[in-house]
């Protein structure tokens, strides 16, 4: 063996023939209980972010059960993360002076299937790189055909099912990226802005103040509202007011909606602008008037017709205090509702768009996890889980984008109706048999594509879906809870009739080294491949793991990343006193029994050491199966460096004999399997460079047991 272990050139001919050997495959254990995890899919349009690297946790339960005999199945895929892709590619056409609004929609879905296609073979080198262990040979894409087709079929299913309606609603618009968003695309931020107090003249005379913190759409009001217990308005419900700048009469409604301890006590309706305003606008019969165009300028005011908003707001002021109606202003703290991409102010705006009633397939993902069918670990994200989806609205899933799945619908030009299919172009309308009929241009939310993924994944995968369905483990960072999982329980359930997974396991975000969240345009984005390139791809892994509870965030510790590669650097030490006894006994080396707990050694020592290793199996197994990697990490490396290695092996390095070397061989051959799913790369090397009975750690018998 080297003086010193060189990761550099070991891993990638490591990772080759484990690869090549199909030991990857769930059929290396043809007879072994199935066991699945469906890898939550990276984004096809770049590289790995330093996220991507806590996948180690489903390689170390993988490893794991495949070590126990299990048929396991760790199943990799893609997804084409439609706005993300093709906000990243509209920025690159920003770079070369051109804009997604030079193409036609064909055009520009084709620019960006090639760009994708440049990038997604990389992203399978990269987890190659950290020793992902991952079934290659079933990958699969969020746009391969048949993925698609089963998109389309679910999509009919539920508007058969009466579970799709298209719908004019408010959606979150945001008119830079030329899109709609779901309510989970939207980032709230509290932000420190103006109230406005305005004078609506009454008619026939007199004021009434209105308080609003967006005065530019006043244009779009269709009434003024008061609490009906508000003793200073009384007498004003039902009496018309003058909308300022305008003159156009809307009246003054009573609605318990309005808090009357809020600015003034009254306040304007402006339905098109505003999701209370839409809700309150139905229940009193209210027409609304759209002021803010999907291009972000504003329509229909014959005032600021024509200006983006914020000018269209200092011009609205402008005019309204020449008129003297802008009474006063003062700071107000208010929620800024933002584009999570682009971070320009979303607009809530009117669109046709497809819906998906959530209530009953919300119910049926609460009972799911009530009942104990799911098991969410750590158990407090449980509330988050219960609380979203109790307060969820109907889903839009309709995207103005090129980039992703097109919906399968087309609108009768002659009697508006709409033909759902699965996919195939209708000859004719259903209802009034025109020929004349037009897709949707719209594609889905990615969600709805990604949110079948345990299903997709394994119904076009032969006979998978009957061996490995439900998935046992769907472990994914907890920030997408609500994004996926809950999205994933809910249309698993509705498809199959079943749950997606029985385990859903939480890993924390991982920081820069000051705590502070990595992004781009912080500039403190850190590739993980750069450190495997300095520490190696087991030290990364473990440091990751090491003191690191399951669910919590961690900073990145170059501290850790060192003590690490000194542990593998320990671990390949002890391997190299192993190597070199061999020279100084006078037989061959002895046959090493695998399995521990029948062993007696003839040395009292050397016995107590066997039983020790064994207790150690067994408590490893224990944390193993209650997700407590962190534990298990913490307590081989405090097992291997400061008992083993400093207590044990400087004992029986003073009396080392063919029966001592035996009991040693065996007990650092346990540890090797141990340590293996949590550092494989280094252990197989020691395997191969000793030449132990272990033909492969990759499907060498896991040692523990427990009662």
């Amino acid at each position: 063996m080297d003086k010193v272990y060189n990761h550099g050139s070991s891993e990638e001919k490591i990772y080759a023939s484990w690869e090549n050997n199909g030991y990857f495959k769930p059929e290396v254990h043809p007879n072994g209980k199935p066991y699945s995890i469906i890898l939550p899919p990276p984004n096809a349009n770049g590289a790995l972010h330093f996220g991507h690297a806590m996948f180690t946790v489903e390689d170390i339960l993988i490893r794991y059960h495949r070590m126990k005999g299990y048929a396991a199945l760790w199943l990799p895929g893609t997804d084409h993360a439609g706005i993300e892709t093709q906000f990243v590619f509209e920025k690159r056409l920003k770079e070369e002076g051109k804009s997604r609004l030079d193409f036609d929609q064909s055009t520009l879905y084709s620019m960006i299937h090639e760009y994708v296609e440049q990038h997604r073979g990389g992203i399978q080198k990269q987890l190659k790189r950290l020793g992902f262990s991952l079934d290659w040979s079933r990958e699969k894409y969020t746009l391969d055909p048949e993925i698609i087709k089963l998109v389309y079929k679910t999509f009919h299913q539920m508007y058969n099912d009466n579970l799709i309606y298209r719908g004019y609603k408010l959606v979150n618009y945001c008119t830079f990226d030329g899109t709609s968003f779901s309510d989970l695309e939207v980032v709230a931020e509290e932000t420190q802005g103006l109230l406005y107090e305005i004078a609506y003249p009454l008619e026939g005379g007199g004021e009434i103040l209105v308080a609003t913190s967006r005065p530019e759409t006043l244009f779009g009001d269709v009434a003024v509202m008061v609490n009906p217990t508000d003793i200073r308005y009384t007498n004003l419900i039902g009496k018309n007011v003058l909308l300022p700048l305008t003159d156009r009469k809307i009246p003054i409604i009573k609605d318990d909606f309005v808090n009357k301890d809020f600015g003034t006590g009254a306040v304007k309706v402006t339905p098109m602008q505003n999701f209370d305003d839409w809700e309150v606008a139905s229940r009193h019969a209210l027409t609304g008037i759209q002021v803010v165009n999907f291009d972000g300028k504003m329509i229909n005011t014959g005032v600021v017709d024509g200006l983006f908003v914020k000018p269209a707001r200092e011009k609205t002021l402008q005019l309204l205090d020449e008129k003297n109606l802008l009474k006063r202003e003062k700071k107000y703290t208010t929620v800024r509702k933002i584009c999570y991409k682009c971070k320009h102010e979303l607009e809530p705006l009117p669109l046709e768009q497809w819906f998906v009633k959530v209530k009953t397939l919300a119910d049926e993902a609460i009972h799911a996890v009530k009942t104990g069918k799911i098991t969410i670990t750590p158990k407090n994200f449980e509330a988050i889980y219960f609380q979203w989806l109790e307060n969820l609205r109907d889903w839009n899933i309709s995207r103005q984008i090129a980039w992703g799945i097109r919906i399968p619908a087309w609108r009768c030009h002659d009697c508006d109706a709409w033909i759902v299919t699965e996919g195939e172009t209708p000859i004719q309308c259903t209802e009034c048999k025109s020929l004349k009929l037009s897709q949707d241009s719209d594609t889905f939310d990615t969600w709805f594509s990604s949110g079948q993924w345990p299903y997709l994944t394994l119904k076009t995968s032969g006979g998978d879906f009957e061996k490995f369905y439900p998935t046992d483990v769907m472990e994914t960072a907890y920030d997408i809870l609500k994004a996926w999982v809950t999205r994933m329980v809910m249309l698993g359930l509705y498809v199959t009739n079943d749950i997606p997974f029985k385990n859903v396991l939480f890993h924390g975000i991982v920081n820069d080294p000051y705590g502070k969240k990595m992004s781009k345009s912080r500039g403190n984005v850190i590739n993980p491949l750069e450190l495997v390139d300095e520490y190696g791809a087991d030290a990364v892994r473990f440091a990751l793991i090491y003191g690191n509870a399951t669910g919590n965030d961690q900073a990145l510790s170059y501290p850790k990343l060192e003590a690490a590669r000194k542990f593998t650097n320990k671990i390949w030490n002890i391997g190299r006193f192993i190597e070199m006894q061999k020279d100084k006994l006078t037989e061959n080396k002895p046959q090493i029994n695998k399995t521990i707990s029948d062993v007696k050694a003839k040395n009292a020592t050397d016995q107590e050491w066997v039983e020790r290793v064994h207790a150690l199996n067994m408590e490893i197994t224990k944390y193993l199966d209650a997700y407590q990697f962190n534990l298990a990490a913490e307590r081989l490396y405090e097992f291997i460096w400061h008992e083993f290695a400093d207590i044990y092996i400087e004992d029986v390095k003073n009396r080392m004999d063919n029966d001592s070397y035996s009991i040693l061989v065996l007990l650092y051959t346990n540890l090797l399997l141990l340590i293996h799913p949590f550092m494989p790369f280094i252990t197989e090397k020691i395997n191969q460079e000793l030449g132990l009975e272990n033909e492969m750690l990759i499907i060498s018998a896991w040692p523990g047991t427990y009662a």
